[in-house]
């Protein structure tokens, strides 16, 4: 089991990144979650398999078609057994 935050940098708000992610992560059976930020960056957190979170990290360095990802930071930390499902956060 494997848990990362992601801060995700470029023309990312507003484009559905946060809907995007909560289908992809679902698709790929990862728990966490996904928040806008008050500067302009999308941060996630994503646990589950590690190449499924791998496999979740390739797909956040491009996002939707309508975004622009300059950088994604992923940061890893201990694992969070009190995660069950994938939440964007308003």
């Amino acid at each position: 089991m494997k848990y990362v935050q992601l801060l995700i940098q470029g023309d990312v708000m507003g484009v559905g990144y946060r809907s995007w992610m909560k289908r992809e992560a679902e698709t790929l059976h990862i728990v966490g979650w996904v928040k806008n930020r008050k500067d302009n960056m999308v941060e996630a957190v994503v646990q589950g398999e590690g190449e499924q979170v791998k496999r979740m990290i390739e797909l956040c360095k491009k996002g939707p078609e309508v975004a622009w990802v300059e950088k994604v930071e992923v940061t890893e930390k201990p694992v969070d057994n009190n995660l069950e499902s994938f939440t964007v956060v308003y």
